[in-house]
C-alpha cells in the first residue's frame, strides 16, 4: 500500500493555494519521490489527496469521467468548488457505509464567482469549510503555524500565502519521516488553476550532528 502525507491549504485574497509533497511511502520505505498528489479538475477547482494512492487515483478515474460528461452536455456550465466538495462528502459516505472506504483525506481548493473556496473531506465522509486546511502529519505541526499567521492577518496576499505554505512544506521535511523536498503547488484565482512543479525545497542540516538521544 502506497501512501501520500499532508496536503496545506489556505485561502488568500482573490484565491487559495494548495501544496503537497511527491513522496510515495510504501510502509517506511520512500518508494516514489515523483508522484502527484494534486489534481486540477476544471478550470475553478482544484484538489489534493493524502492516505492511499491507489484509492486517489480510482478517485481520480471518476472525477474525470464527471467532468467529461458534464462537458458533453455543452451548457456552459461547470460545476464548482462547492459542488466538488459536496460530491465527494457523497462517495466517501457511500463507501464508508459499504465498509470499504476509500482511505484518503482530501482537501478541495477553487475560485468561482468572486468567492475562495477550501474544504475538507475524510474517508467517513466527515467534511468542513476553512480559511486554512491540512491533513495528515500537517494537522498537527502545520495547522498551529497557519492560524496564527491568520490570527494575526485576516487577509493574506497571494505572495504571503505562497510563503507561508513554503515555510510549513519546509518544517514538514524537516519533522515528518515521510515527506519529501520535492512538492507541487496549485492555486486558483479568477484566471484559473494553476499547477506549478516539481519544486525543491532548500533544507539545511547543518546541525543534525549535534541531536542526539534518539538513538
Amino acid at each position: 500500500m502506497v501512501t501520500g502525507t499532508s496536503v496545506l491549504g489556505v485561502k488568500f485574497s482573490g484565491g487559495v493555494i494548495i501544496a503537497a509533497d511527491m513522496m510515495g511511502s510504501y510502509g517506511s520505505l520512500a518508494r516514489f519521490r515523483s508522484i502527484s498528489r494534486l489534481l486540477k479538475v476544471n478550470d475553478s477547482t482544484m484538489l489534493g489527496a493524502s492516505g492511499d494512492y491507489a484509492d486517489f487515483q480510482y478517485l481520480k478515474q471518476v472525477i474525470d469521467q464527471m467532468v467529461i460528461d458534464e462537458e458533453l452536455l455543452g451548457d456552459g456550465h461547470s460545476y464548482s468548488p462547492k459542488a466538488i466538495h459536496s460530491w465527494l462528502t457523497r462517495v466517501m459516505y457511500n463507501r464508508r457505509s459499504k465498509i470499504n472506504p476509500l482511505w484518503n483525506t482530501v482537501v478541495i481548493g477553487g475560485y468561482y464567482g468572486g468567492e475562495s473556496f477550501l474544504g475538507y473531506v475524510d474517508m467517513l465522509g466527515v467534511a468542513y469549510e476553512a480559511s486554512t486546511l491540512a491533513t495528515g502529519y500537517g494537522a498537527y505541526l502545520a495547522q498551529p503555524l497557519m492560524r496564527e499567521v491568520l490570527e494575526k492577518k485576516s487577509s493574506l496576499t497571494k505572495e504571503e500565502a505562497r510563503d507561508l505554505i513554503e515555510r510549513c512544506m519546509k518544517i514538514l521535511y524537516y519533522r515528518d519521516a515521510r515527506s519529501f523536498n520535492r512538492y507541487e503547488v496549485a492555486i486558483a484565482t479568477e484566471k484559473g488553476v494553476e499547477v506549478e512543479g516539481p519544486l525543491t525545497l532548500e533544507a539545511n542540516w547543518d546541525i543534525a550532528h549535534l541531536v542526539s538521544g534518539f538513538e
